[in-house]
């Protein structure tokens, strides 16, 4: 009995819908464990190079045509400076301190940033409900990212102590909630240049290509400013580097172009809020991470945030007027 695949059937298969997540998630966790044993540079470029050459054969092998001209390649470079080293670059250096499940929502509120982008540059609309997560979007990343005494400070309505010594450099690589939204952010503009790479190359070619040109600069970075990156590294820590680069980076993306080609890419968009939920979950399970009632609130008011703005054309047309009237609130009189 010959077995046809139906990928039609397969991309509403419950498994294949929260794979992606599930990997994106618990690679936070596992990149968290690992970091202490090897250097946050060198785990970014190890995620992105081997994760990009397996993305590009398996392109080559689905006879999916490389990049031609020069306006593709230089879309692909700078696809590969935002979204790819400059994103890993900040996640995984705002690893070192801050939690995996923390990160994890900080990084995911990014569509909250991609809405407002494309609102501003292709004049996407992004209405009622959009705004309204976009709100509560904002209030919960300042919950998760700002320092409780901050907080409490201004809820007293006392100003925030800011001093000149606050704002160097240094103490910004030590602040990793901010690393995270600067991370966040490169993503945004990421999805937004996507849009254009679109014109000149296929998109799962050109996610190959960006992972593996955007890695070679962080391993350069590596190379010349950190040391010991793989000497303290035991088989659970190379078996951990690999489920972060197979799973947690080419297995993801390749799943999630697949939804996005046979499915319906507004629910799959909308599962993105499972990421940070499976990373609080497994960080809190395995790394006893603890979040702090402030930063509680603030997942739980992003993840809201997320929904409703992933969510918003579809919440407009089921609380608008005339599907309220259709759905049985109010009946049309029959004209005798």
């Amino acid at each position: 009995m010959e077995l046809k695949l139906n990928t039609a059937e397969l991309s509403k298969s419950p498994f294949i819908l929260v794979a992606p997540f599930f990997f994106l998630g618990t690679a936070m966790v596992v990149m968290k464990f690992i970091i202490p044993d090897t250097t946050p540079l060198f785990l970014a470029s190890f995620r992105l190079i081997p994760a990009g050459f397996l993305v590009v054969l398996l392109a080559t092998l689905l006879k999916i045509p490389q990049p031609k001209g020069w306006k593709a390649w230089l879309w692909i470079l700078l696809f590969a400076l935002i979204d790819g080293a400059m994103f890993q670059g900040f996640l995984t250096v705002g690893l070192v301190n801050t939690g995996a499940g923390l990160g994890a929502v900080l990084i995911d509120a990014q569509p909250l940033v991609v809405a407002l982008l494309a609102s501003w540059l292709f004049g996407d609309i992004i209405g009622l409900w959009g705004w309204l997560g976009l709100i509560i979007g904002l209030t919960g990343i300042c919950l998760c990212g700002l320092p409780t005494e901050w907080i409490i400070n201004l809820l007293a309505g006392n100003g925030i102590p800011i001093s000149p010594e606050s704002l160097t450099l240094n103490s910004i690589a030590q602040s990793g909630e901010l690393l995270m939204i600067f991370a966040a952010l490169s993503m945004s503009f990421g999805t937004i240049i996507i849009r254009k790479v679109r014109d000149y190359v296929d998109p799962v070619m050109a996610t190959g290509w960006h992972m593996f040109l955007g890695g070679i600069p962080l391993l350069t970075l590596s190379f010349l400013s950190e040391s010991n990156q793989w000497q303290n590294l035991s088989t659970q820590g190379w078996l951990g580097l690999g489920y972060a680069t197979v799973f947690g980076t080419a297995v993801t993306y390749g799943l999630f172009f697949f939804l996005a080609a046979n499915g319906n890419l507004t629910s799959v968009s909308a599962l993105i809020f499972l990421t940070p939920v499976f990373a609080l979950v497994f960080s809190n399970i395995f790394l006893e991470e603890q979040l702090t009632k402030f930063q509680w609130m603030g997942v739980s008011l992003t993840l809201v945030s997320v929904y409703l703005v992933n969510q918003r054309q579809e919440l407009a047309k089921r609380f608008s007027p005339e599907a309220i009237a259709v759905s049985g609130d109010v009946v049309p009189k029959k004209e005798s």
